[in-house]
């Protein structure tokens, strides 16, 4: 679901960059507002095309490098991509993703049952896990017609 750009937290963004020793520069600022207004678990073409309406000479480059730090300063999760590009999700907040196997379209959904999915012993013991999600896979409401 597409945020409006008043519900916007900004501070977040500022306060991540400031942490990890990031200019707050124009570019960073936009980027990070298209990926949130998005609502589609947009691609770094998808962002880039959005941002390149605001700012025309801004490269895919800098747009691709600026997705990917955000992704590593834990500002935004990247959502895998399954043979496409990869697809990026402001929501870091404990969640999981439902993929249209046709249109490849990535919609959020909540379960506490799945919050709580229980490691593997084997999986534990041999790997440090940081994070679980769950990804359902199917066609959705469009495609399904």
């Amino acid at each position: 679901m597409a945020i409006k750009d008043t519900e916007i937290d900004m501070r977040k963004m500022e306060e991540r960059c400031r942490e990890h020793g990031l200019k707050l520069t124009p570019q960073r600022n936009v980027i990070y507002r298209e990926i949130c207004k998005s609502g589609k678990h947009p691609s770094a073409d998808m962002v880039y095309q959005a941002v390149k309406k605001k700012l025309p000479n801004i490269s895919f480059n800098t747009v691709n490098r600026t997705v990917m730090t955000f992704a590593e300063i834990g500002l935004l999760n990247i959502v895998e991509g399954y043979g496409e590009p990869k697809r990026y999700d402001p929501n870091i907040g404990s969640h999981h993703h439902f993929r249209c196997v046709k249109c490849n379209r990535i919609v959020d959904f909540h379960n506490e049952g799945y919050d709580h999915l229980t490691v593997p012993d084997d999986i534990g013991k041999q790997y440090s896990v940081v994070n679980k999600r769950v990804v359902l896979e199917g066609l959705c409401d469009k495609c399904r017609d």
